[in-house]
């Protein structure tokens, strides 16, 4: 038995319907957001809401169900509740996205440390 079979890397796997689940979690811009924010460590809502550029209840509810799937895990500090993603796997999943999504420009994509060409004809 190989690797891939063993951490539940085959087609047959029992994991694929959670990896969809995390795929859905993920198929929003704010939370992919909020992953690419959280991916230099760990926040407060507040913070999280400046940059992501939402509001401070907005982010709180998407922050709830990112929760939930144990995307992120809390910390509190006095009346102050820190954010953090619960592993590198959320923050990988989104890099390799955003990568994937590179690709569909022209040119070379910036994580393949080419310079992105404007015009292919040149």
């Amino acid at each position: 038995m190989d690797a891939d079979s063993k951490c539940g890397r085959h087609v047959d796997s029992d994991y694929v319907a959670l990896a969809v689940e995390v795929f859905s979690m993920l198929a929003d811009a704010t939370r992919v957001r909020i992953v690419l924010a959280l991916s230099d460590g760990e926040l407060p809502v507040n913070d999280l809401a400046e940059r992501v550029r939402k509001s401070p209840a907005a982010v709180s509810q998407h922050l709830a169900k990112l929760r939930l799937a144990r995307v992120v895990a809390t910390r509190h500090e006095g009346t102050r509740v820190f954010y953090r993603l619960t592993n590198e796997h959320a923050r990988q999943l989104v890099s390799d996205a955003i990568f994937q999504a590179e690709h569909q420009l022209d040119g070379t994509p910036a994580h393949h440390g080419g310079a992105a060409r404007a015009d292919r004809s040149a």
